[in-house]
């Protein structure tokens, strides 16, 4: 069994953190060749202690030498890169076989692009990705002749419930069925929700998670960015990607076949158990996800992902029907609005109207394969007027 030469783009996050856990329960499998990080530079320093990669990576040179001078009294050989082209070129090196992308937000597409066009085994956890970079990471992933594994739970539970061969999927599927918990107010009169702190929004009721990923579970706008994801894993028109809200989390997405049959992948809600199928596919290993006790579950239900109730999530249908660069200026808008939320200068629902106002007001004005520069110059733009409508909405 050759083994697989891992870099881990987010390593310090909660999807890098459980992607190491399951590697470590497999070191006859997985080479750590390379690690990043963005602020947690402590962390990253005790994971390169622990598998002493040969390349780490983090946003600056300040960081680096903090990194470098800590490596270097323990006498670890690990080379500590800088910058955004650095992300790339560890990602994109001959000597890395499987890149496990889990860069949170529009700054993971880079390095995405560069993976997928060298042909990596991309294992996909930053959604971002193809909200921002749609058509033109699709085709990176084309003509690179990489393979692109989604991490996602509800995303690799559709993929498991799949044919391996693409070529099937079209004939197989009626539509998919996205599974929501609901996040934290999900039986939360919407009239009350400006008071919400971040605190309360990041306690998600059975999921662990990052900060501003929790915010967007908070407010569905993380199911938003996964029914855009889907539309370009899958393939599928926007009316074919469907959501329901399921609270507790067992059932991870379902595929609706053509002859009515539904197919459903379930499990315990933990984000180990997508990884080291991402990790070992076609095969399964060991993840250390504790087993479903069906005896003791709760009965399994079903609600009703309103529009009143969950706005934030519609727009990723709308988005998906407008111009070009819709959702790109949609995922910009909405990481200026939650770190204006989780820095306490807006209110929580203040996020849901930002996030819309920008849609209105920042026209794509791209053509029909724009360029990786073209469509970071749109983020950026967005995130300009979302900055702005932000101060505006100050508390």
């Amino acid at each position: 069994m050759q083994r697989q030469r891992l870099v881990i783009l987010g390593s310090t996050g909660s999807i890098g953190t459980s992607t190491l856990d399951v590697v470590a329960r497999h070191p006859d499998r997985f080479d750590v060749v390379g690690l990043s990080a963005h602020q947690r530079v402590d962390d990253l320093v005790a994971q390169c202690l622990r598998w002493t990669p040969r390349w780490a990576t983090v946003p600056d040179e300040p960081r680096a030498r903090v990194v470098r001078d800590a490596l270097r009294a323990h006498g670890v050989p690990t080379q500590v890169l800088s910058g955004p082209q650095a992300l790339c070129d560890m990602a994109a090196d001959a000597d890395v076989d499987s890149v496990m992308a889990a860069i949170v937000g529009a700054a993971g597409l880079p390095p995405c692009l560069a993976a997928a066009r060298a042909g990596k085994r991309l294992l996909l956890a930053n959604k971002e990705a193809l909200v921002v970079g749609g058509a033109l990471f699709m085709q990176a992933v084309k003509q690179g002749g990489a393979t692109l594994l989604p991490i996602d739970s509800e995303h690799s539970a559709i993929f498991q419930c799949l044919p391996q061969q693409r070529a099937h999927w079209a004939e197989t599927i009626d539509h998919i069925v996205l599974t929501a918990s609901g996040g934290p107010f999900r039986q939360r009169d919407p009239a009350t929700l400006h008071s919400v702190t971040p605190e309360q929004a990041i306690a998600h009721p059975n999921w662990t998670m990052g900060r501003k990923i929790s915010v967007d579970s908070a407010t569905m706008m993380n199911k938003a960015l996964e029914v855009i994801e889907a539309r370009w894993l899958f393939d599928l028109p926007p009316e074919q990607v469907k959501v329901v809200i399921h609270p507790q989390s067992i059932i991870h997405s379902m595929v609706v076949c053509r002859d009515g049959s539904v197919l459903a992948q379930l499990g315990t809600p933990d984000m180990r158990g997508p990884i080291s199928y991402g990790l070992s596919f076609p095969q399964r290993i060991e993840s250390g996800a504790a087993r479903l006790d069906f005896a003791a579950l709760s009965a399994l239900t079903f609600e009703e992902a309103d529009a009143h109730r969950f706005p934030g999530l519609h727009l990723s249908w709308a988005a998906l029907r407008g111009p070009e660069g819709s959702t790109t200026v949609l995922n910009a808008a909405n990481e200026v609005a939650v770190a204006a939320f989780l820095d306490r200068q807006i209110g929580f629902d203040a996020i849901y109207r930002i996030n819309a106002d920008t849609v209105d007001a920042v026209p794509p004005q791209l053509g029909d394969t724009p360029a990786l520069a073209d469509l970071l110059a749109l983020d950026e733009r967005a995130r300009a007027h979302a900055r702005q409508r932000a101060q505006e909405l100050a508390r």
